[in-house]
């Protein structure tokens, strides 16, 4: 890649929101509670498997970075869930950063593409299935001709029973199966709107929006999948749920309940030990309670851990904590080979970058990475829905079915104005 680069920052106020730079599909967005990193444009592409992502990230921003004065340059973007498929993270043209130390905007021209790079995909609108038909109210909420389940609820019940087989075999300890729910509007969907939603109903969200080349990835993801500043790690994986109630009291029964379930505390202990073993090669210090908390979304409680742990000298970048993490047991499945053998053979779709890890990384390996749950991905007038839910041995299939379908509604309250 070229070296000769040129960059501008400037300051921005300290009222500024990083939703007003973004401009729709092929702009990326990712923030919480007010911070994180709205990008436009392609510089550069940087294209491998998550294994070698972080060695050609570091080396991209680092070439980039040596020409400019300043904020360092940042990568970002979305990438599948499967590790070993081929990602692609966004240098961006301009980048608008707000932390706790304020906003900048830092734009860098100079060569658009390096060895290897390619131009932004665009977005393209997969036909619409033959079940969709007859126009729609444009405020009117969704019917019945207008959503398509994959798998159906019934079909979904049967894909538990058969990942509990396999887990009562001895075949793996866990896995998350996910369904899909394509939804027509019969308008445009706006991505800009749905964001501002999403950011109203799950302000401790990551808000996130993302190219996935062929469309446009639009979420509020709870989980933390790594953070890093420095030499600093924290990492929130989250396990098991209830329900979330408007009555104060049947809330706080769900929340307790949940604390006690053993079915979720089983779930969330196979998480707890994976992400530890994960991490302890990586880090000099690593700190977790031994007994989880609860994590409120607006619509459910889940069962949370949070990890805190200083790395090693030798791990130059949070794409290296990912890399080793994903795909946690929260998204996947225990052990990691088994779960992603049992989804390919179960689901009856592609996730391509449902539950993978998005987010942003920059030329000092800092950076934050959510994973891709509570999401949909746009398709013009059109959109597919993800949701899943985690399966062990004496997982109820009815209750998993009612999981995934309180996922769904609770991100249609959204799409329905976005």
């Amino acid at each position: 890649m070229s070296a000769s680069f040129r960059a501008r920052a400037r300051p921005l106020g300290p009222a500024f929101d990083l939703l007003a730079t973004y401009r729709g599909p092929g702009d990326f967005f990712f923030e919480r509670e007010g911070l994180g990193v709205s990008a436009t444009g392609v510089l550069a592409r940087v294209d491998a498997s998550l294994p070698d992502l972080a060695g050609a990230t570091a080396d991209a921003l680092g070439t980039i970075h040596a020409g400019t004065a300043g904020p360092a340059p940042l990568a970002v973007g979305a990438l599948p869930f499967d590790p070993l498929a081929a990602g692609s993270l966004v240098i961006p043209v301009r980048a608008t950063v707000r932390n706790a130390a304020g906003a900048w905007e830092l734009e860098v021209s100079g060569a658009r593409e390096g060895a290897g790079g390619r131009e932004a995909a665009g977005v393209s609108r997969p036909p619409v299935p033959a079940r969709w038909a007859g126009p729609a109210s444009p405020r009117a909420p969704f019917d019945e001709l207008q959503m398509l389940e994959r798998p159906t609820p019934a079909e979904y019940a049967g894909l538990v029973e058969a990942a509990r087989a396999r887990i009562r075999a001895g075949a793996l300890d866990k896995v998350v199966l996910a369904r899909t729910l394509e939804v027509r509007a019969g308008r445009t969907l706006d991505a800009g709107q749905l964001l501002r939603r999403l950011r109203a109903a799950e302000p401790a969200g990551y808000v996130f929006a993302a190219s996935t080349g062929t469309g446009t990835l639009v979420g509020a993801s709870p989980e933390l999948l790594a953070q890093v500043s420095g030499r600093t790690l924290k990492v929130n994986p989250l396990a098991g749920s209830a329900p979330r109630y408007g009555d104060p009291a049947a809330d706080r029964a769900a929340a307790d309940g949940l604390l006690r379930s053993d079915k979720d505390r089983h779930e969330h202990d196979v998480v707890v030990r994976a992400v530890a073993a994960a991490l302890a090669p990586l880090c000099d210090e690593l700190e977790y309670p031994d007994e989880p908390m609860l994590h409120a979304t607006a619509n459910v409680w889940h069962l949370a851990t949070s990890f805190n742990g200083r790395l090693r000298a030798s791990v130059r970048s949070v794409l290296t904590v990912v890399a080793a993490l994903h795909p946690t047991p929260a998204v996947g499945g225990f052990p990691a080979g088994a779960a992603l053998e049992a989804l390919r053979e179960l689901e009856p779709f592609e996730r391509g970058s449902y539950a993978g890890p998005v987010g942003w990384v920059d030329a000092n390996g800092d950076g934050v990475w959510a994973l891709a749950l509570r999401c949909a991905e746009l398709f013009g007038e059109h959109a597919r829905l993800f949701a899943g839910a985690g399966i062990v041995a004496n997982s109820d299939p009815a209750s998993e079915v009612e999981e995934t379908a309180r996922k769904f509604r609770a991100f249609l309250d959204s799409l329905r104005w976005g």
